[in-house]
């Protein structure tokens, strides 16, 4: 069953929360020092994953000794959440009406996918839930166009004419601002994700437009991109740039 408070292509990743799993990158480690530099993660800091998906980010987090709770609208990607990290809070809720209290974090999270929000909405709410001086940290892993097979790879899936890409030519940093956080700063950390074909085909299939059509649409998708690799050895390198974005509350 769909939910009416998400976005309806959100609403795909719940069929497809067992690719996204499977198939989505994590963070590089840098991207996590980073938090730790700016924003304190770790030991002793309160931190909110928001629109957690399956807990990709959610299970560094946990790693650095932060009191770490997670938010997700998705039932199937709560689930796929809870399986991986079941000692953790794991709450139903959105950007734009958190299920917490004023001032309970010290820290918030929003991993791939901020583009889905009602921004200025999210941006009130996330300060709401942030204590003085609370940190906000945006994080997006941006498959790497310099390499010609990647770029290929994002013209056959058409990433670029569909809204889920449009994050590309957003000003972030002009966002936070504007939205009341100060100490903007912006870091990307270059690094690669180890693939296989059958890996890769779970991958496309994860992209919400492409979980939301029919298996064999969704199957022409990971065609075309399974032809770019044919060369390829049995496990190859996806190139990435994860791009972090934080600021403080005034």
């Amino acid at each position: 069953m769909s939910d009416a408070r998400i976005d309806p292509m959100a609403n795909a990743f719940g069929s497809a929360a067992a690719d996204y799993e499977r198939a989505r990158p994590s963070y590089p480690p840098e991207s996590i020092e980073i938090l730790r530099r700016e924003l304190g993660v770790g030991q002793n800091a309160r931190v909110c994953d928001l629109a957690a998906g399956t807990g990709k980010l959610t299970r560094l987090l946990v790693a650095t000794g932060a009191d770490v709770v997670a938010v997700e609208p998705v039932e199937g990607m709560r689930h796929q959440l809870a399986e991986v990290l079941p000692e953790i809070e794991v709450l139903d809720g959105t950007a734009e009406a958190i299920p917490f209290g004023d001032d309970s974090f010290d820290v918030v999270t929003v991993a791939q996918a901020f583009h889905w929000f009602k921004f200025d909405e999210a941006l009130l709410e996330i300060r709401r839930v942030l204590r003085p001086g609370g940190g906000l940290a945006i994080l997006f892993n941006q498959r790497d166009e310099r390499h010609e097979w990647v770029k290929t790879w994002n013209e056959a899936i058409e990433w670029h004419s569909r809204r889920i890409s449009f994050y590309q030519s957003t000003d972030w940093t002009g966002l936070l601002q504007g939205g009341g956080f100060a100490n903007v700063g912006h870091a990307e950390v270059e690094w690669t994700q180890p693939l296989t074909r059958d890996l890769l085909a779970s991958r496309v299939r994860s992209v919400s437009y492409i979980a939301d059509e029919p298996a064999d649409v969704q199957q022409e998708y990971v065609d075309r991109v399974l032809a770019l690799v044919d060369d390829f050895d049995d496990t190859f390198l996806l190139p990435y740039v994860t791009h972090v974005w934080f600021g403080t509350t005034t």
